[in-house]
């Protein structure tokens, strides 16, 4: 799966803070992920992370740095 630093993922299962958006704030044999709803920061294993992950939006750095 290619996930990269910036990411927007979804999982499967929403946060209890109601959200289903995470940005992906570094990758390795673990992943910090960071909720979009609340800002609440996880870590969690790459296998776990891949799993439930639904959908991958891929960030535009180039616009990120250019705006």
């Amino acid at each position: 799966m290619d996930i990269q630093v910036g990411d927007i993922i979804k999982m499967k299962k929403n946060h209890p803070c109601g959200s289903f958006e995470w940005e992906v704030l570094r990758i390795g044999a673990d992943f910090r992920l960071k909720c979009m709803g609340c800002g609440h920061q996880i870590m969690i294993p790459r296998r776990q992370a891949e799993k439930n992950i639904k959908k991958v939006e891929k960030s535009d750095k180039i616009n990120d740095i250019t705006t």
